[in-house]
């Protein structure tokens, strides 16, 4: 490509690169590679060359034009290196600091796999931020910027997608035009995997949920101590949400047990953490639990695993609850900070937590805690039949979670995320008494002592 600038914008293109901010106090003796600013002069051209890769044509804000990508090879099989190359020509300068590229690697639902933004000579770090990142690019340049990386293995997803932008803190630069998605990503290419989505492990769980037997009850106290719950239908133990075998990366695990009579679900997790870790302020509605150690309950009533009006609960060790309805697959949802779905939406469930340990001492060692619920079937206005009768199915998933991340009754397998209905398992109901007409359902859940933390009635 050097042949394509003439030497006097050469030298000063090198100039400008030399002069960027030294590498001050970043300590480049633990194995980082230090930044070739010479080679960075051959990723910036003073105009595009005549092949492009496929023509993309996206506008970001009027001030920068990707005009084109070329992926190489055309199949992305697990495993295997894929190098894109991206071609971005400067209308504007953006004329501040702070905007970096990113590079999203998607499923073929459209939810992110893996994301490559510090991947590539253009986007190295340099201290904090990339080496030569779009705030530092001039007007009338061309730059090429390469990234490659390796596709993850074990995929359960028969195409991938590459999307990418530029970003600053919670903002994205607006895409005005050419392929994008709603959230200012410009869609460069689709790749198939070869591989079939879900392979062999493609069948998703199922269990029987039995009703109490008339006289037995169930006090919310997170002990799990009742006859009921000796007996009550259980999910074994947590998999790992990509692959569906054994969780043996994760540092959380967890299982989850089922009962239910005509006003309530009754749900008992165990969960394994050796630090368990609260962290929220109590005062706080909805709090994004899923930062952090929780449970987490999916619940699509139909059984149809279609994504339409469904349900998230969160649990966490402080006894802290989310809660939020869904009309379609992550919808409604404001990047990046929420509202998720209708959050004003209530499962005024009763909850309890205990903690066999302590919380929020990294210092010591945990075995785990423990939630007890109880989540009134009025609750789910959307559903078709609450309660269920007996020999109905939902759709449900259940989670132990921590920092965003997961074990699973049933797994993904890379598919979408934790919301995707169509890879939650089967419930089946067993049992019950008839429908009737009243209703009850205990008052919201509240927080309380963490050691045993039995939410108000």
């Amino acid at each position: 490509m050097t042949g394509l600038f003439a030497c006097p914008s050469r030298r000063r293109l090198l100039a400008l690169l030399l002069a960027l901010p030294a590498l001050g106090c970043v300590d480049r003796s633990k194995g980082e590679r230090p930044i070739d600013r010479e080679a960075l002069a051959a990723h910036v051209l003073d105009a595009p060359p005549q092949d492009v890769g496929t023509r993309l044509g996206a506008d970001f804000d009027g001030k920068i034009e990707l005009l084109g990508a070329r992926v190489e090879p055309a199949v992305a099989r697990p495993g295997a290196t894929l190098k894109l190359t991206l071609y971005w020509r400067v209308k504007q300068a953006l004329g501040e600091d702070g905007w970096g590229l990113f590079t999203h690697v998607l499923d073929g639902s459209g939810e992110r796999i893996m994301n490559v933004d510090n991947v590539g000579p253009l986007r190295q770090l340099d201290g904090e931020s990339q080496v030569l990142p779009p705030s530092k690019w001039q007007a009338g340049k061309v730059y090429v910027d390469t990234q490659e990386f390796v596709v993850p293995l074990g995929l359960r997803t028969s195409k991938l997608q590459l999307a990418v932008g530029i970003w600053k803190g919670s903002a994205r630069l607006p895409i005005k035009s050419g392929p994008k998605d709603a959230h200012n990503r410009a869609l460069v290419a689709t790749l198939s995997t070869q591989a079939p989505p879900g392979g062999a492990r493609s069948e998703v769980p199922s269990m029987e949920a039995r009703a109490l037997e008339p006289g037995q009850t169930i006090t919310i106290d997170g002990v799990l101590n009742e006859p009921a719950w000796v007996t009550a239908a259980s999910s074994g133990t947590f998999v790992d949400v990509r692959s569906g075998g054994p969780n043996t990366r994760f540092p959380v695990n967890g299982s989850v047990k089922l009962l239910w009579d005509n006003e309530h679900l009754y749900v008992g997790f165990e969960v394994s953490d050796p630090n368990v870790t609260g962290g929220f302020d109590p005062k706080q509605t909805d709090p994004h639990l899923w930062t952090k150690d929780t449970v987490e309950i999916m619940i699509d009533p139909d059984g149809d695993g279609d994504n339409k009006d469904y349900y998230e609960i969160q649990i966490n060790p402080q006894n802290l609850v989310f809660d939020s309805q869904f009309d379609a697959y992550n919808l409604p949802k404001v990047e990046p900070n929420g509202p998720f779905g209708h959050q004003d939406w209530s499962a005024r469930l009763k909850s309890a937590v205990t903690i066999q340990g302590t919380l929020d001492k990294p210092d010591d060692k945990d075995e785990g805690y423990r939630v007890e619920a109880a989540i009134p079937w009025a609750s789910f206005t959307k559903a078709k039949q609450a309660p269920p009768r007996d020999g109905d199915t939902w759709r449900m998933n259940f989670y132990a979670m921590q920092d965003n991340g997961g074990v699973a009754w049933s797994p993904i397998l890379g598919q979408g995320n934790f919301h995707k209905a169509s890879r939650f398992g089967r419930v089946t109901w067993r049992g019950g008494a008839p429908p009737q007409d009243t209703e009850a359902a205990p008052a919201p859940s509240a927080s309380a002592a963490p050691s045993a933390a039995p939410s108000a009635p």
